[in-house]
């Protein structure tokens, strides 16, 4: 307990924040996406392009759909109103305009306003090799972390063991001029791995550069390097980030935005090599890319002799002998094109790519394995659309593997009043689609082998009060890992959130979800039966000035399978944050204590990090959970980060398992970071 106290003192002490106040409102923006991603899910992507934006804002009067949609808070019946506004009435003259246009309020408004702009011109910086000296923006940043006590991995041990130091590390080089030219190199060590590897010698096991130009004529986008590639609704090529089900009826629908350069660390969710998007018209346009790629995967031999595999690893970790030898141990080509026809209230797509690799896939023997994908190459087509007329959203894809199956998903958002909002969706994905690329609304981690029908509302009664709501119910009509016949379930959410001033918010939840899995029973036959979990939340936020910041949160958590009695556990926390107008040094703190008698009811929790980390701690077992955030700025263009972070199990012997087991009752994990603008 010691520690939560000494945390306490010190947040009291530098009465400070995390990040600048504009950083905190990212924050918020995020927070209430993230309920359905991985708790290892890198939201890098999405925080760089919102804190690009807060410095150089979107000109609503010169702006694009495209550019739009990277404002995760804007549906796409506000994108197109704004749009016919601007059409039938001329340029914006201030922002608050948009209180007259349909579909906006004041708290889409508060939203926007640190990202966009209004000036009546947009001049476009030429592109000269004096321009791209005089006028590029450069960042430079670099990131270390470790975990201070000792891993059982990190031993000397005779079997298996991590072969590097416990260090993490990342150096970045980020380099944009206006919107024409960006350039970014990353360099990323993991803890356990080591700097060089004896039969590549290379620092860093992780490398990922890219060039990019944009708006060269009829060359809209031209990438050398890494790249991601998000078309339609997820189905048939998306890579890169993708949020999952959202309450928010908006941010349900993914933002298309075509050809991207890839800047985060993410080791697996990308493409390499060369893309470009040219427009024949302003409504015609042709994204072309190849890519190749070494992958990690675990080989084995078949009865000829030939290397074969069963599963991509994605995790990018190369920290003992085994990982090692997976390293880069398959080969993947992709090539392929997508034509598009887009006004601002119609797309139209069409997808086509091939997927070659020069090892051939098998099933591993699993009978709910049976229809994976299996040979060495993979054709895909599809084809998406998107039309907004008047307050509806009409949006679909349909995907197709060739040779093998069909996924498809369609829906519709409607803006029934100014107050009411509404998303009905329904998918179908066939047990044998296959695509590597396929991040569609699902509850299963692949859009394969799912129906369902997901519908959500957002009801805004008052001005400081709305209320979420989804429904989605699905069924799986083959067997999955652990559940041996065909299954089905529901989720269900619903969030109320009270907001009377910009000072004030309290918000409550409650989520319950049903699936079905093998009995833990010891019977003759084996059989499923239900899983149930809910959890309830209660959340406040509050300033008692502009610069002091209070957010307490309750969250409990049930599990029940079958006839067994329920689990509970429960997490409290306290985040205190100062912003003082003046000084160089912020700083941000959190205390927190959980009782969770077992994993199932586990509880994920998102945290403040250094600038363009995220944090999703769980919260498992008993014990207290603490950070501390503080950021210095040092001179006008170098900024400092400093976090420490600790697990505090009065009743534990050991934390963790296998080669991360730490003996004692703590474990702590301290990041510094520096970053350097010119």
């Amino acid at each position: 307990m010691h520690f939560s106290y000494i945390l306490l003192v010190l947040s009291i002490c530098f009465i400070a924040k995390a990040q600048a106040q504009e950083t905190i409102a990212i924050s918020d923006l995020i927070e209430d996406l993230v309920e359905t991603l991985p708790d290892d899910y890198d939201l890098s992507e999405l925080e760089e392009r919102l804190l690009y934006l807060q410095k150089h804002p979107i000109n609503l009067n010169h702006t694009s759909t495209a550019e739009l949609k990277s404002l995760i808070f804007l549906s796409p019946i506000q994108i197109n109103a704004l749009f016919e506004h601007i059409n039938a009435h001329g340029p914006l003259i201030d922002i608050l305009e948009l209180q007259g246009i349909p579909g906006f309020n004041l708290a889409t408004i508060q939203k926007l306003k640190p990202f966009v702009t209004v000036k009546q011109t947009d001049l476009q910086q030429r592109f000269t090799l004096r321009n791209l000296s005089k006028f590029g923006n450069h960042e430079l940043l670099f990131r270390f972390g470790s975990v201070l006590e000792k891993p059982k991995g990190f031993s000397k041990l005779s079997g298996s063991r991590y072969l590097g130091g416990k260090e993490r590390m990342l150096i970045k080089y980020k380099y944009t001029f206006s919107n024409r030219v960006s350039a970014s190199l990353i360099l990323e060590k993991d803890a356990g791995e080591r700097f060089v590897q004896h039969d590549q010698q290379m620092l860093f096991d992780m490398q990922s550069f890219h060039i990019g130009i944009y708006d060269m004529g009829i060359f809209k986008k031209i990438i050398i390097g890494d790249y991601t590639l998000q078309f339609g609704q997820g189905l048939t090529l998306w890579s890169g980030f993708a949020f999952g089900k959202s309450p928010s009826v908006a941010s349900m629908i993914k933002r298309d935005v075509g050809l991207k350069a890839y800047t985060s660390t993410n080791e697996y969710s990308f493409q390499r090599g060369v893309a470009t998007t040219i427009s024949f018209s302003k409504k015609m346009s042709l994204t072309s890319f190849l890519s190749h790629r070494n992958l990690d995967a675990s080989l084995s031999l078949n009865p000829n002799g030939e290397e074969i595999l069963s599963n991509i690893n994605e995790t990018g970790l190369h920290r003992t002998e085994t990982e090692i030898k997976n390293r880069h141990s398959v080969t993947q080509q992709l090539f392929g094109g997508i034509l598009q026809f887009e006004t601002n209230n119609l797309n139209i797509g069409a997808i086509i790519y091939h997927t070659r690799f020069n090892k051939e896939f098998v099933t591993d023997g699993q009978v709910y394995n049976n229809y994976r994908f299996t040979g060495k190459t993979l054709s895909n087509i599809g084809f998406h659309y998107h039309y907004t007329f008047k307050n509806t959203y009409l949006f679909g894809e349909y995907g197709k593997s060739l040779h093998s199956g069909l996924a498809y998903l369609n829906g519709a958002l409607i803006s029934l009043s100014s107050k009411v909002s509404t998303v009905l969706m329904y998918r179908a994905y066939q047990r044998n689609y296959h695509s590597f690329y396929n991040q569609g609304i699902a509850e299963s981690t692949n859009a394969t082998n799912e129906v369902g029908f997901y519908t959500g509302l957002n009801i805004n009664p008052l001005k400081s009060l709305s209320l979420l709501f989804y429904a989605d119910y699905f069924k799986f009509k083959w067997l999955k890992y652990r559940v041996d016949a065909p299954s089905d379930g529901y989720e269900l959410l619903a969030q109320l959130s009270y907001e009377p001033t910009k000072t004030f918010k309290a918000t409550l939840r409650y989520k319950s979800e049903l699936k079905q899995q093998h009995t833990a029973l010891v019977m003759p036959i084996n059989f499923i039966e239900d899983i149930k979990k809910a959890s309830y939340r209660a959340d406040l936020n509050w300033q008692i000035k502009k610069s002091l910041h209070f957010q307490h949160r309750l969250e409990i958590a049930q599990f029940k399978k079958g006839l067994a009695k329920a689990a509970l556990g429960y997490m409290i926390y306290q985040d205190i944050a100062y912003t003082p107008s003046f000084s160089k040094i912020s700083g941000n703190i959190r205390v927190a204590y959980f009782n969770t008698p077992s994993y199932d009811t586990r509880i994920y929790a998102y945290e403040d990090d250094v600038l363009y980390n995220f944090s999703f701690a769980m919260y498992n077992g008993k014990g207290i959970r603490n950070y501390l955030n503080l950021k210095y700025k040092i001179f006008k263009k170098t900024d400092v980060w400093a976090r420490y972070a600790m697990f505090y199990y009065p009743k534990a012997l050991s934390i963790g398992s296998g080669l991360d087991e730490i003996v004692g009752k703590i474990k702590s994990d301290i990041k510094l970071q520096i970053r350097y603008q010119f």
